[in-house]
């Protein structure tokens, strides 16, 4: 078999190989979702988008007989590194065929930059960060992807761990249904939400689409002191706010986005999205030229929804207002046509959280998980 060979992309027509791979790698994937490719280009646009403004990357793709048959990217993201006091490096974008030889190529090159560089970890998948798609599918591959999610190979998680790749965390998605509120939802949840206003002053009411750049900016201040302590959390900075601002505007939907506030204070916010990823799996990447119709055709088709964040401030997170977020998504399931959904990932080690979706009668559908390797001297092999 020839030898592969790992080349960084240097021209656009290695990034459109490198975007348009995964069409190859699962052109027999009945589950595989294609992503919008305007959208990927945007994203690994270094010019356009915002998290090169604290980070560097190198993009990767491996040949064989002239043809790529696998990719990767390395890259150091200096806000994370300050903001968690680490030297960690990541990859990201790993697409592969079913080839130890390959996979091990493109890993050892992503370890070699990330150890020019002074890293001490990999750690990853991450796309670029965890506020970007991350971690490796290991279970639940009977299951779609939802948007802002990946799926991948079974054989992806032996060619990580063959190459000496092991877990550092482990990332749940919970599925939810209307119909569990009445039969397994705690009693207790309806509880807490009922006494949250007379007991707390606390309100709750839906996002404004009219002032949604304001509203970006009163989720995303919660955002970053909620999250704040979890395990490979970074901050967002203002322009990657105004950057999620606009491309989440136009799959907003008011019933889905709740705001909580004391006294004027925005004190907690849940965002769910519907599942777009039901209208781009007919669309094969191309919004153009008749994409657009669907999409905008597709909100009172689509099925399922995604929580996509949801936080309380940590003063307020005694008060219940995370128990009232959880039964506004309940009412929102009887009055449109998304029944169910699933949550955004949630850390394995974050046992609150986790509970709280057993009390709703949840169950875990999937499992990502983000590797690590320490890059110590480059082994002789």
């Amino acid at each position: 078999m020839a030898e592969i060979e790992v080349k960084p992309v240097r021209s656009r027509g290695d990034l459109k190989r490198f975007i348009k791979l995964p069409w190859r790698i699962y052109r027999n994937a009945e589950n595989w979702v294609p992503p919008l490719i305007l959208e990927r280009k945007r994203h690994l646009d270094r010019e356009k988008n915002p998290f090169f403004e604290h980070a560097e990357a190198e993009y990767f793709l491996a040949w064989r007989d002239g043809e790529p048959v696998g990719r990767i990217t390395a890259h150091v993201d200096h806000r994370f590194n300050e903001f968690q006091d680490n030297d960690w490096g990541m990859f990201g974008f790993f697409e592969s065929v079913d080839d130890a030889e390959v996979a091990r190529a493109l890993l050892r090159t992503a370890e070699d930059w990330l150890r020019e560089r002074g890293r001490d970890r990999m750690v990853g998948p991450m796309d670029f960060s965890t506020n970007h798609e991350c971690g490796m599918l290991v279970e639940g591959y009977d299951v779609k992807p939802q948007i802002l999610e990946s799926w991948h190979h079974p054989y992806y998680r032996t060619l990580l761990e063959g190459c000496g790749l092991t877990k550092a965390m482990d990332l749940y998605k919970w599925t939810l249904h209307m119909s569990a509120r009445e039969s397994r939802l705690l009693p207790v949840l309806e509880e807490l939400a009922a006494k949250l206003e007379p007991e707390h002053g606390i309100t709750v009411r839906n996002m404004r689409r009219r002032d949604f750049h304001q509203e970006v900016e009163r989720f995303m201040d919660v955002y970053n002191q909620a999250w704040e302590r979890n395990w490979g959390f970074v901050p967002l900075t203002e322009n990657e706010l105004v950057t999620y601002s606009k491309d989440l505007k136009p799959i907003l939907d008011e019933n889905w986005a709740f705001i909580a506030e004391k006294d004027g204070q925005t004190i907690g916010a849940a965002l769910t999205i519907l599942d777009y990823n039901e209208v781009f799996a007919k669309l094969n990447g191309r919004l153009l030229p008749f994409g657009w119709v669907r999409f905008l055709r597709a909100k009172k088709t689509i099925k399922w929804v995604r929580v996509w964040a949801l936080g309380v401030l940590p003063e307020y997170q005694h008060t219940g207002v995370a128990a009232k977020f959880y039964i506004e998504h309940f009412e929102a399931a009887a009055k449109t046509p998304q029944k169910g959904g699933e949550t955004g990932w949630i850390l394995e080690t974050n046992t609150a959280m986790n509970k709280a979706m057993e009390a709703m009668g949840g169950e875990i559908v999937k499992t990502f998980r983000i590797y690590e390797k320490p890059l110590g001297a480059r082994s002789q092999e």
